[in-house]
Parts: C-alpha cells; sequence; structure tokens
C-alpha cells in the first residue's frame, strides 16, 4: 500500500502537479538540509542559510517537472537527482561568495605583499581552500568523514588510527582514494572545459 501511493505520488510529481511537489519538498527537505551542512565548514554555514539552497533546488525542479524537462521512475532515481542538483547549487554559491568577497576585500598590492610575508591566507586562498573541502566530502562516503576531519585539523595517521578504531594503513587508503577521487573529478572537469 505505501508502495502504491508512493508511486501516485511520484506520477503526480512527474505531471507536475504542486501539490505532489509540496509533498516531496516537505519529505525531502530535511535531508537536503543536512547535506548542505554537512558539506559546509561551520565558519561559512553564516554566509549561506541551507533553506535557501534547498527553495531554490525545488523551485528549479518544479519548474523543470512542469516543462516536461525530467521524470523520475523512482523515489531513489529522484533523490539522487535532488542530491546533485543540492551539491551543484551549494558549490555555485560558494563560488559566488568567493567572486564577492575577492571584490570586497580587494586592497593595494603592498597591503597583499605585507600579508604574503607575514603567512597570513588572503580570502581567495581560504576560499579555494573550502571549496576544495566541499570536493573532498563530495567524492568521500559518509563513514569516513572523521578521519577527513582529524586529518584536516592536522592529526598524524597514527592518532587518527587511534581516535577513529582504524588501522593506520587503512587510514593511509582512505586518504589516497580521496585524494585520486578529487584528482578524477578535477581531470574530467578540465577536458570538459
Amino acid at each position: 500500500m505505501i508502495r502504491s501511493s508512493t508511486d501516485r505520488l511520484l506520477t503526480k510529481l512527474n505531471a507536475g502537479d504542486a501539490d505532489a511537489a509540496g509533498q516531496m519538498f516537505q519529505a525531502f527537505e530535511p535531508y537536503l538540509r543536512m547535506v548542505i551542512r554537512r558539506r559546509i565548514s561551520p565558519r561559512f554555514r553564516s554566509k549561506f542559510d541551507s533553506t535557501d539552497i534547498v527553495q531554490s533546488v525545488w523551485a528549479d525542479v518544479v519548474d523543470g517537472l512542469r516543462r516536461s524537462k525530467w521524470t523520475f521512475d523512482s523515489l531513489g532515481q529522484l533523490r539522487a537527482f535532488l542530491l546533485k542538483m543540492t551539491r551543484n547549487r551549494l558549490v555555485d554559491r560558494v563560488r559566488q561568495h568567493r567572486r564577492a568577497l575577492d571584490q570586497e576585500f580587494a586592497m593595494p598590492s603592498q597591503d597583499i605583499e605585507t600579508l604574503a610575508a607575514n603567512g597570513t591566507d588572503r580570502v581567495s586562498e581560504t576560499l579555494y581552500a573550502e571549496e576544495l573541502w566541499l570536493q573532498i566530502l563530495d567524492v568521500c562516503p559518509p563513514a569516513h568523514y572523521e578521519v577527513l576531519y582529524l586529518k584536516r585539523q592536522g592529526a598524524s595517521l597514527d592518532e587518527i588510527a587511534s581516535q577513529t578504531g582504524l588501522h593506520k594503513g587503512s587510514v593511509r587508503r582512505i586518504l589516497y582514494e580521496v585524494g585520486r577521487g578529487v584528482a578524477r573529478r578535477r581531470a574530467t572537469r578540465t577536458k570538459s572545459r
């Protein structure tokens, strides 16, 4: 019975029904907001409202469904589509925010040289690091997030292994595979440009 009601709701959604879209939005909204919060550092959470990003995604989805741009055969397919669209929207917002900060904090060249000499990060470097962090989280399974967070905080392989209960070799393998995943994704983007 649950399966048939879900199928009916999905059929209505594919037809562009506003009520079905509202019900799906209520069902998926908490999950998508959690995805956003997990992929952004605490320092940037104050800059982005996860609800705004999710609503923006849903506005595009509803518009696309009304124009018969997309159809979904299953809830799993819809969920994967929403997840990808939400991640992409978040990356777009980070990039927009980075450009705004670059313009907002433009300093004379002598000040930049002074900052570089003092070892202080530039805003663009910080935002690049945040974008890279999002890419790393995107290719990493959630089960390995703790390893990444500890590594980001500067923990050694031995420290990560003792805190997570993993073998040192497993920690090394996880970090290596995440690095390869990010490199593959960057290579794919470079080829498509």
